[in-house]
Protein backbone atom coordinates (compact mmCIF):
# COMPACT_ATOMS: atom_id res chain seq x y z
CA UNK A 1 0.00 0.00 0.00
CA UNK A 2 1.82 3.23 -0.94
CA UNK A 3 -0.41 6.69 -1.24
CA UNK A 4 1.09 9.67 -3.40
CA UNK A 5 -0.15 12.95 -2.99
CA UNK A 6 1.23 16.07 -4.62
CA UNK A 7 2.47 18.48 -1.72
CA UNK A 8 2.11 22.34 -2.58
CA UNK A 9 5.17 23.23 -0.21
CA UNK A 10 6.98 21.24 -2.37
CA UNK A 11 6.04 21.39 -5.73
CA UNK A 12 6.03 17.58 -6.49
CA UNK A 13 4.26 14.27 -5.52
CA UNK A 14 5.22 12.52 -2.44
CA UNK A 15 4.91 9.30 -0.65
CA UNK A 16 2.52 9.87 2.28
CA UNK A 17 4.19 8.80 5.17
CA UNK A 18 2.16 9.68 8.45
CA UNK A 19 3.52 11.28 11.65
CA UNK A 20 1.99 7.83 13.45
CA UNK A 21 0.57 5.41 11.27
CA UNK A 22 -2.41 4.37 13.55
CA UNK A 23 -3.82 7.80 13.88
CA UNK A 24 -3.21 10.17 10.74
CA UNK A 25 -4.38 13.65 10.93
CA UNK A 26 -6.00 16.16 8.40
CA UNK A 27 -7.39 19.99 8.59
CA UNK A 28 -9.42 21.30 6.22
CA UNK A 29 -10.00 24.93 5.84
CA UNK A 30 -13.99 25.68 6.33
CA UNK A 31 -16.74 28.40 5.34
CA UNK A 32 -17.07 31.50 6.92
CA UNK A 33 -20.78 31.25 7.89
CA UNK A 34 -23.00 34.02 6.55
CA UNK A 35 -24.59 33.12 3.51
CA UNK A 36 -25.33 29.98 1.41
CA UNK A 37 -22.18 27.78 0.00
CA UNK A 38 -22.13 28.27 -3.49
CA UNK A 39 -20.78 25.01 -5.63
CA UNK A 40 -17.23 26.10 -5.46
CA UNK A 41 -17.54 25.66 -2.13
CA UNK A 42 -18.42 21.99 -2.20
CA UNK A 43 -15.71 20.80 -4.36
CA UNK A 44 -13.02 20.83 -1.35
CA UNK A 45 -15.61 19.59 0.89
CA UNK A 46 -16.25 16.32 -2.00
CA UNK A 47 -12.82 16.79 -2.54
CA UNK A 48 -11.07 15.90 0.58
CA UNK A 49 -14.64 13.58 1.73
CA UNK A 50 -12.77 11.63 -0.70
CA UNK A 51 -9.10 11.25 0.94
CA UNK A 52 -10.76 10.96 4.29
CA UNK A 53 -12.66 7.94 3.14
CA UNK A 54 -9.72 6.77 1.28
CA UNK A 55 -7.05 7.31 4.39
CA UNK A 56 -9.70 5.36 6.28
CA UNK A 57 -9.68 2.08 4.32
CA UNK A 58 -5.96 2.37 4.54
CA UNK A 59 -5.26 3.22 7.99
CA UNK A 60 -6.89 2.16 11.38
CA UNK A 61 -7.59 5.57 12.61
CA UNK A 62 -8.32 9.42 11.33
CA UNK A 63 -9.11 12.28 12.86
CA UNK A 64 -10.50 15.03 10.41
CA UNK A 65 -11.46 18.60 11.54
CA UNK A 66 -13.03 21.45 9.34
CA UNK A 67 -13.48 24.62 11.45
CA UNK A 68 -16.40 27.01 11.08
CA UNK A 69 -15.35 30.40 11.03
CA UNK A 70 -18.33 32.30 12.59
CA UNK A 71 -16.82 35.80 13.51
CA UNK A 72 -15.26 37.96 10.09
CA UNK A 73 -16.37 41.24 9.01
CA UNK A 74 -18.47 39.54 6.37
CA UNK A 75 -20.52 38.34 9.18
CA UNK A 76 -20.66 41.61 11.19
CA UNK A 77 -22.00 43.36 8.08
CA UNK A 78 -24.45 40.85 7.23
CA UNK A 79 -25.87 41.56 10.30
CA UNK A 80 -25.54 45.27 10.70
CA UNK A 81 -27.33 45.44 7.30
CA UNK A 82 -30.40 42.65 8.41
CA UNK A 83 -30.97 43.90 11.94
CA UNK A 84 -30.41 40.13 12.79
CA UNK A 85 -27.92 39.26 15.43
CA UNK A 86 -24.17 37.27 14.33
CA UNK A 87 -25.31 34.29 16.36
CA UNK A 88 -28.55 33.76 14.53
CA UNK A 89 -26.80 34.67 11.41
CA UNK A 90 -24.23 31.97 12.33
CA UNK A 91 -26.19 29.48 13.79
CA UNK A 92 -28.51 29.66 10.46
CA UNK A 93 -25.52 29.20 7.71
CA UNK A 94 -23.60 26.34 10.12
CA UNK A 95 -26.94 24.24 9.81
CA UNK A 96 -27.77 24.74 6.42
CA UNK A 97 -24.15 24.42 5.42
CA UNK A 98 -23.98 20.78 6.83
CA UNK A 99 -27.31 20.24 5.49
CA UNK A 100 -26.73 20.98 2.12
CA UNK A 101 -22.72 19.02 2.33
CA UNK A 102 -24.74 16.30 3.66
CA UNK A 103 -26.72 16.23 0.61
CA UNK A 104 -24.02 15.18 -0.84
CA UNK A 105 -22.70 12.35 0.87
CA UNK A 106 -20.06 13.59 2.54
CA UNK A 107 -19.70 12.81 6.07
CA UNK A 108 -19.14 15.53 9.09
CA UNK A 109 -15.82 15.75 10.46
CA UNK A 110 -14.98 14.52 13.95
CA UNK A 111 -14.16 17.95 15.30
CA UNK A 112 -16.19 21.33 13.79
CA UNK A 113 -14.12 23.64 15.81
CA UNK A 114 -15.78 27.26 15.81
CA UNK A 115 -13.49 30.42 16.01
CA UNK A 116 -15.64 32.09 18.79
CA UNK A 117 -14.83 29.01 21.20
CA UNK A 118 -10.91 29.93 20.32
CA UNK A 119 -10.47 33.52 21.48
CA UNK A 120 -7.60 32.79 24.26
CA UNK A 121 -5.64 30.45 22.15
CA UNK A 122 -5.84 33.13 19.64
CA UNK A 123 -4.79 35.91 22.41
CA UNK A 124 -2.03 33.57 23.63
CA UNK A 125 -0.43 32.74 20.15
CA UNK A 126 -0.41 36.73 19.67
CA UNK A 127 1.18 37.03 22.43
CA UNK A 128 3.75 35.09 22.20
CA UNK A 129 4.35 35.71 18.59
CA UNK A 130 5.12 39.30 20.27
CA UNK A 131 7.33 37.95 23.04
CA UNK A 132 9.64 35.82 19.97
CA UNK A 133 10.00 39.64 18.00
CA UNK A 134 7.84 38.56 15.26
CA UNK A 135 4.60 40.42 15.86
CA UNK A 136 4.19 43.98 17.13
CA UNK A 137 1.62 46.15 18.64
CA UNK A 138 0.63 49.63 16.59
CA UNK A 139 -2.73 51.85 17.75
CA UNK A 140 -4.89 48.52 19.28
CA UNK A 141 -3.49 46.32 16.45
CA UNK A 142 -1.21 43.63 16.73
CA UNK A 143 0.67 42.48 13.34
CA UNK A 144 2.78 39.63 12.48
CA UNK A 145 6.29 40.71 10.41
CA UNK A 146 6.99 39.10 7.66
CA UNK A 147 10.55 40.12 7.71
CA UNK A 148 11.09 38.52 10.63
CA UNK A 149 10.83 35.26 8.93
CA UNK A 150 12.74 33.32 7.22
CA UNK A 151 11.55 31.57 3.99
CA UNK A 152 8.12 33.46 4.06
CA UNK A 153 6.15 33.00 0.46
CA UNK A 154 7.80 29.33 0.68
CA UNK A 155 4.64 27.58 -0.02
CA UNK A 156 3.19 30.32 -2.34
CA UNK A 157 6.60 30.77 -3.99
CA UNK A 158 6.64 34.56 -3.78
CA UNK A 159 9.76 36.12 -2.87
CA UNK A 160 9.19 38.45 -0.05
CA UNK A 161 11.47 41.06 -1.61
CA UNK A 162 9.38 40.98 -4.88
CA UNK A 163 6.08 41.49 -2.56
CA UNK A 164 7.36 44.13 -0.38
CA UNK A 165 8.81 46.15 -3.65
CA UNK A 166 5.44 45.54 -5.38
CA UNK A 167 3.25 46.82 -2.23
CA UNK A 168 1.54 50.07 -2.82
CA UNK A 169 2.26 53.37 -1.33
CA UNK A 170 -0.59 53.76 0.81
CA UNK A 171 0.17 51.17 3.54
CA UNK A 172 -1.65 51.37 7.04
CA UNK A 173 -0.20 53.45 9.47
CA UNK A 174 -0.06 51.17 11.76
CA UNK A 175 1.86 48.53 9.64
CA UNK A 176 5.63 48.35 9.09
CA UNK A 177 5.56 46.49 6.26
CA UNK A 178 2.78 46.57 3.42
CA UNK A 179 3.05 42.34 3.78
CA UNK A 180 2.63 42.35 7.54
CA UNK A 181 -0.86 41.24 8.53
CA UNK A 182 -3.50 41.28 11.07
CA UNK A 183 -3.22 38.95 14.11
CA UNK A 184 -5.38 41.29 16.35
CA UNK A 185 -7.43 44.61 15.47
CA UNK A 186 -9.53 46.86 17.80
CA UNK A 187 -13.34 46.32 17.73
CA UNK A 188 -16.17 49.72 18.07
CA UNK A 189 -18.71 49.05 21.10
CA UNK A 190 -20.78 47.90 17.93
CA UNK A 191 -18.79 45.56 16.96
CA UNK A 192 -17.94 42.49 18.80
CA UNK A 193 -14.74 42.22 20.77
CA UNK A 194 -12.83 39.93 23.75
CA UNK A 195 -10.68 41.81 26.40
CA UNK A 196 -7.18 41.11 25.71
CA UNK A 197 -3.44 42.63 26.31
CA UNK A 198 -3.86 45.04 23.61
CA UNK A 199 -7.19 46.28 24.25
CA UNK A 200 -10.66 45.17 23.42
CA UNK A 201 -10.68 43.50 19.69
CA UNK A 202 -11.20 40.44 17.22
CA UNK A 203 -8.58 38.47 16.13
CA UNK A 204 -7.69 38.36 12.22
CA UNK A 205 -8.67 35.89 10.15
CA UNK A 206 -5.65 34.08 9.83
CA UNK A 207 -4.80 33.35 13.13
CA UNK A 208 -7.97 30.91 13.97
CA UNK A 209 -6.56 27.76 11.58
CA UNK A 210 -2.94 27.92 13.80
CA UNK A 211 -4.68 28.07 17.21
CA UNK A 212 -7.00 25.36 16.83
CA UNK A 213 -5.04 22.60 14.72
CA UNK A 214 -2.25 23.41 18.00
CA UNK A 215 -5.10 22.70 20.01
CA UNK A 216 -6.76 19.97 18.73
CA UNK A 217 -3.48 17.64 17.49
CA UNK A 218 -0.25 19.50 18.92
CA UNK A 219 2.32 21.45 16.76
CA UNK A 220 2.18 19.86 13.24
CA UNK A 221 -0.26 17.57 11.59
CA UNK A 222 -0.22 15.49 8.45
CA UNK A 223 -2.35 16.84 5.95
CA UNK A 224 -3.83 20.55 5.53
CA UNK A 225 -5.88 20.97 2.87
CA UNK A 226 -8.07 23.71 1.14
CA UNK A 227 -8.87 25.20 -2.36
CA UNK A 228 -6.16 26.81 -4.39
CA UNK A 229 -7.31 30.51 -3.83
CA UNK A 230 -6.53 29.97 -0.03
CA UNK A 231 -2.58 29.19 -0.91
CA UNK A 232 -2.00 32.80 -0.41
CA UNK A 233 -2.03 34.45 1.73
CA UNK A 234 -4.16 32.57 3.93
CA UNK A 235 -2.58 29.16 4.07
CA UNK A 236 1.11 31.12 3.71
CA UNK A 237 0.65 33.34 6.87
CA UNK A 238 -0.75 29.70 8.89
CA UNK A 239 2.63 28.80 8.38
CA UNK A 240 4.31 31.59 9.15
CA UNK A 241 2.73 32.54 12.40
CA UNK A 242 2.75 28.22 13.80
CA UNK A 243 6.40 28.07 12.38
CA UNK A 244 7.65 31.19 14.23
CA UNK A 245 5.04 30.44 17.24
CA UNK A 246 6.97 26.66 17.63
CA UNK A 247 10.69 27.88 17.01
CA UNK A 248 10.33 26.23 13.66
CA UNK A 249 8.07 23.61 13.79
CA UNK A 250 6.34 22.55 10.70
CA UNK A 251 2.36 23.19 10.82
CA UNK A 252 1.71 20.24 8.01
CA UNK A 253 3.80 17.71 6.38
CA UNK A 254 1.64 17.53 3.56
CA UNK A 255 -0.30 20.51 1.93
CA UNK A 256 -2.87 19.57 -0.98
CA UNK A 257 -5.03 22.29 -2.62
CA UNK A 258 -7.87 21.49 -4.99
CA UNK A 259 -8.34 23.73 -8.46
CA UNK A 260 -10.60 26.20 -9.44
CA UNK A 261 -14.31 25.53 -10.91
CA UNK A 262 -16.10 26.91 -13.79
CA UNK A 263 -19.54 26.83 -14.58
CA UNK A 264 -19.91 26.19 -18.41
CA UNK A 265 -16.63 27.00 -19.67
CA UNK A 266 -16.61 30.79 -17.32
CA UNK A 267 -15.37 31.15 -14.04
CA UNK A 268 -18.01 31.32 -11.60
CA UNK A 269 -18.86 35.31 -10.44
CA UNK A 270 -21.85 37.14 -9.48
CA UNK A 271 -21.40 39.72 -12.23
CA UNK A 272 -21.62 37.21 -14.93
CA UNK A 273 -24.85 35.53 -13.86
CA UNK A 274 -23.50 32.20 -13.75
CA UNK A 275 -22.99 31.97 -9.62
CA UNK A 276 -25.08 29.26 -7.97
CA UNK A 277 -25.28 28.05 -4.43
CA UNK A 278 -25.39 24.35 -3.57
CA UNK A 279 -28.86 25.05 -1.99
CA UNK A 280 -30.73 25.95 -5.33
CA UNK A 281 -28.50 23.31 -6.96
CA UNK A 282 -30.26 20.74 -4.62
CA UNK A 283 -33.76 22.29 -4.80
CA UNK A 284 -33.62 21.91 -8.40
CA UNK A 285 -32.67 18.60 -8.51
CA UNK A 286 -33.96 16.71 -5.38
CA UNK A 287 -32.42 13.81 -3.85
CA UNK A 288 -29.92 14.31 -6.77
CA UNK A 289 -27.05 14.92 -4.53
CA UNK A 290 -25.12 12.00 -5.48
CA UNK A 291 -24.97 13.06 -8.91
CA UNK A 292 -23.57 16.59 -8.39
CA UNK A 293 -20.90 14.80 -6.08
CA UNK A 294 -20.06 12.98 -9.15
CA UNK A 295 -19.31 15.90 -11.25
CA UNK A 296 -17.42 17.37 -8.75
CA UNK A 297 -14.84 14.31 -8.53
CA UNK A 298 -15.28 13.67 -12.42
CA UNK A 299 -12.09 15.92 -13.02
CA UNK A 300 -8.85 15.32 -11.24
CA UNK A 301 -8.88 17.63 -7.93
CA UNK A 302 -5.92 19.46 -9.10
CA UNK A 303 -7.23 20.90 -12.10
CA UNK A 304 -9.94 22.75 -12.77
CA UNK A 305 -13.56 21.27 -13.19
CA UNK A 306 -16.28 22.90 -15.13
CA UNK A 307 -19.78 22.20 -13.98
CA UNK A 308 -23.17 22.42 -15.40
CA UNK A 309 -26.32 21.23 -15.26
CA UNK A 310 -25.74 18.90 -18.24
CA UNK A 311 -22.84 17.30 -16.38
CA UNK A 312 -25.66 16.56 -13.39
CA UNK A 313 -27.69 14.99 -15.89
CA UNK A 314 -24.72 12.94 -17.27
CA UNK A 315 -23.39 12.08 -13.88
CA UNK A 316 -27.63 10.92 -13.54
CA UNK A 317 -27.72 8.62 -16.30
CA UNK A 318 -24.83 6.68 -15.26
CA UNK A 319 -25.63 6.13 -11.66
CA UNK A 320 -29.33 5.13 -12.55
CA UNK A 321 -26.97 2.33 -14.70
CA UNK A 322 -25.24 0.97 -11.80
CA UNK A 323 -28.47 1.48 -9.74
CA UNK A 324 -30.40 -0.90 -12.11
CA UNK A 325 -27.45 -3.41 -11.33
CA UNK A 326 -28.32 -3.39 -7.33
CA UNK A 327 -31.60 -2.79 -7.04
CA UNK A 328 -32.14 -6.39 -5.84
CA UNK A 329 -29.84 -6.21 -3.29
CA UNK A 330 -25.92 -7.00 -3.19
CA UNK A 331 -24.05 -8.68 -0.07
CA UNK A 332 -20.51 -7.23 -0.20
CA UNK A 333 -19.42 -9.38 3.11
CA UNK A 334 -16.94 -11.47 0.99
CA UNK A 335 -15.87 -8.88 -1.55
CA UNK A 336 -13.35 -5.96 -1.48
CA UNK A 337 -12.44 -2.81 -3.08
CA UNK A 338 -10.86 -3.66 -6.71
CA UNK A 339 -6.95 -2.82 -6.57
CA UNK A 340 -6.95 -1.30 -10.04
CA UNK A 341 -9.63 1.62 -8.10
CA UNK A 342 -7.56 2.07 -5.04
CA UNK A 343 -4.05 2.02 -7.46
CA UNK A 344 -6.12 4.80 -9.12
CA UNK A 345 -7.04 6.85 -5.88
CA UNK A 346 -3.75 5.84 -4.02
CA UNK A 347 -2.05 8.13 -6.90
CA UNK A 348 -2.98 11.45 -6.04
CA UNK A 349 -6.65 10.94 -5.75
CA UNK A 350 -6.86 10.17 -9.04
CA UNK A 351 -10.47 9.79 -9.60
CA UNK A 352 -11.28 10.63 -12.89
CA UNK A 353 -9.55 7.23 -13.32
CA UNK A 354 -10.77 5.35 -10.54
CA UNK A 355 -14.10 6.48 -11.70
CA UNK A 356 -13.46 4.74 -15.03
CA UNK A 357 -12.93 1.82 -13.06
CA UNK A 358 -16.13 1.60 -12.18
CA UNK A 359 -17.53 2.35 -15.57
CA UNK A 360 -15.54 -1.25 -16.19
CA UNK A 361 -16.88 -3.11 -13.33
CA UNK A 362 -21.14 -1.76 -13.79
CA UNK A 363 -20.13 -3.21 -17.78
CA UNK A 364 -19.15 -6.74 -16.43
CA UNK A 365 -21.64 -6.56 -13.73
CA UNK A 366 -24.27 -6.98 -16.74
CA UNK A 367 -23.32 -10.82 -16.50
CA UNK A 368 -21.06 -11.15 -13.69
CA UNK A 369 -22.85 -10.89 -10.32
CA UNK A 370 -19.47 -10.51 -8.28
CA UNK A 371 -18.63 -7.60 -10.83
CA UNK A 372 -21.81 -6.27 -9.06
CA UNK A 373 -20.41 -6.77 -5.67
CA UNK A 374 -17.32 -5.04 -6.50
CA UNK A 375 -18.73 -1.92 -8.00
CA UNK A 376 -21.03 -1.45 -5.15
CA UNK A 377 -18.53 -1.78 -2.52
CA UNK A 378 -16.28 0.84 -4.56
CA UNK A 379 -18.93 3.53 -5.35
CA UNK A 380 -19.19 3.08 -1.12
CA UNK A 381 -16.06 4.26 -0.75
CA UNK A 382 -17.18 7.30 -3.84
CA UNK A 383 -19.55 7.72 -1.65
CA UNK A 384 -22.21 6.73 -4.29
CA UNK A 385 -24.79 4.11 -4.23
CA UNK A 386 -25.61 4.65 -0.47
CA UNK A 387 -29.21 5.37 -1.15
CA UNK A 388 -32.29 2.54 -1.90
CA UNK A 389 -32.25 1.53 -5.53
CA UNK A 390 -36.13 1.48 -5.91
CA UNK A 391 -36.18 5.31 -4.47
CA UNK A 392 -33.96 6.31 -6.20
CA UNK A 393 -34.51 4.99 -9.34
CA UNK A 394 -38.16 6.76 -9.13
CA UNK A 395 -36.74 10.30 -8.34
CA UNK A 396 -37.02 12.66 -11.55
CA UNK A 397 -34.07 14.38 -11.80
CA UNK A 398 -35.69 18.16 -11.77
CA UNK A 399 -39.20 19.42 -10.69
CA UNK A 400 -40.07 21.07 -13.98
CA UNK A 401 -42.67 22.45 -11.85
CA UNK A 402 -44.46 19.29 -11.04
CA UNK A 403 -46.24 19.08 -7.55
CA UNK A 404 -43.62 17.65 -4.94
CA UNK A 405 -43.39 17.52 -1.47
CA UNK A 406 -40.09 17.60 0.30
CA UNK A 407 -39.73 16.14 3.58
CA UNK A 408 -36.27 16.65 4.43
CA UNK A 409 -33.04 17.65 1.87
CA UNK A 410 -29.85 16.36 4.10
CA UNK A 411 -29.37 15.33 7.86
CA UNK A 412 -26.87 17.22 9.76
CA UNK A 413 -25.07 14.71 10.99
CA UNK A 414 -23.84 13.78 7.87
CA UNK A 415 -27.27 10.99 6.52
CA UNK A 416 -28.67 10.40 3.51
CA UNK A 417 -31.01 13.17 1.85
CA UNK A 418 -34.95 11.93 2.21
CA UNK A 419 -36.94 13.29 -0.39
CA UNK A 420 -40.57 12.44 -1.13
CA UNK A 421 -42.84 12.74 -4.10
CA UNK A 422 -45.75 11.93 -2.84
CA UNK A 423 -48.40 13.76 -5.44
CA UNK A 424 -46.09 12.64 -8.35
CA UNK A 425 -45.68 9.38 -7.40
CA UNK A 426 -48.99 8.77 -6.12
CA UNK A 427 -50.45 9.25 -9.13
CA UNK A 428 -48.18 6.93 -11.28
CA UNK A 429 -48.82 4.33 -8.56
CA UNK A 430 -53.13 4.77 -9.43
CA UNK A 431 -52.09 4.41 -13.09
CA UNK A 432 -50.04 1.49 -12.50
CA UNK A 433 -52.65 0.01 -10.60
CA UNK A 434 -55.48 1.10 -12.74
CA UNK A 435 -53.42 -0.75 -15.64
CA UNK A 436 -52.90 -4.08 -13.57
CA UNK A 437 -57.17 -3.92 -13.18
CA UNK A 438 -57.40 -3.40 -16.51
CA UNK A 439 -55.47 -6.26 -18.12
CA UNK A 440 -57.76 -8.48 -15.50
CA UNK A 441 -61.03 -6.87 -16.84
CA UNK A 442 -59.19 -8.20 -20.53
CA UNK A 443 -59.32 -3.98 -21.00
CA UNK A 444 -56.22 -4.00 -23.25
CA UNK A 445 -57.22 -0.80 -25.00
CA UNK A 446 -57.28 1.14 -21.88
CA UNK A 447 -54.16 -1.08 -20.30
CA UNK A 448 -51.71 0.02 -23.52
CA UNK A 449 -53.66 4.10 -23.26
CA UNK A 450 -51.39 3.88 -19.71
CA UNK A 451 -48.11 2.28 -21.01
CA UNK A 452 -48.21 4.75 -23.45
CA UNK A 453 -49.20 8.00 -21.08
CA UNK A 454 -46.73 6.70 -18.62
CA UNK A 455 -43.76 6.03 -21.13
CA UNK A 456 -44.44 9.71 -22.40
CA UNK A 457 -43.73 10.90 -18.85
CA UNK A 458 -40.45 9.01 -18.86
CA UNK A 459 -41.75 5.79 -16.86
CA UNK A 460 -40.74 2.21 -17.49
CA UNK A 461 -43.11 -0.35 -16.29
CA UNK A 462 -41.21 -3.39 -14.80
CA UNK A 463 -43.80 -6.13 -16.21
CA UNK A 464 -42.85 -9.69 -14.40
CA UNK A 465 -45.14 -13.07 -15.23
CA UNK A 466 -47.23 -12.31 -12.13
CA UNK A 467 -47.86 -8.60 -13.21
CA UNK A 468 -46.68 -4.77 -13.22
CA UNK A 469 -44.51 -4.71 -10.11
CA UNK A 470 -43.04 -1.89 -9.94
CA UNK A 471 -41.50 0.97 -12.20
CA UNK A 472 -38.65 3.48 -12.39
CA UNK A 473 -37.67 6.00 -14.87
CA UNK A 474 -35.38 6.51 -17.61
Amino acid sequence: MTLKLFNTLSKQKETFTPIDPDHVTIYVCGPTVYNFAHVGNARPVVVFDQLVRLLRHDYPKVTYARNITDIDDKIIEASQESGVSIGEITEKYTRIYEADMGALNTRLPDIRPKATEYIPQMIKMTADLIAKGHAYEKDGHVLFSVASMENYGELSGRKLEDMLAGARVDVASYKKDAGDFILWKPSTDAQPGWDSPWGRGRPGWHLECSCMIEDNFGTTIDIHGGGLDLIFPHHENEIAQSRCAHDGAALANYWMHNGYLTVDGEKMSKSLGNFVTVHELLEEFPGKGEAIRMCLLSAHYRQPVDFSRDGIAQAERQLKRWYRLIKDGVNTEDVNVPDTVLEALRDDLNTPKALAELNKLAKNGVSSEFAVKQLKIAANLFGLLEQDPATYLKTPLILSGQPTTVVQRGDISGGQPCVQYSSEQEKIDGLVAERTEAKKNNDFTRADEIRAELTEQGIVLLDKPDGTTDWERK
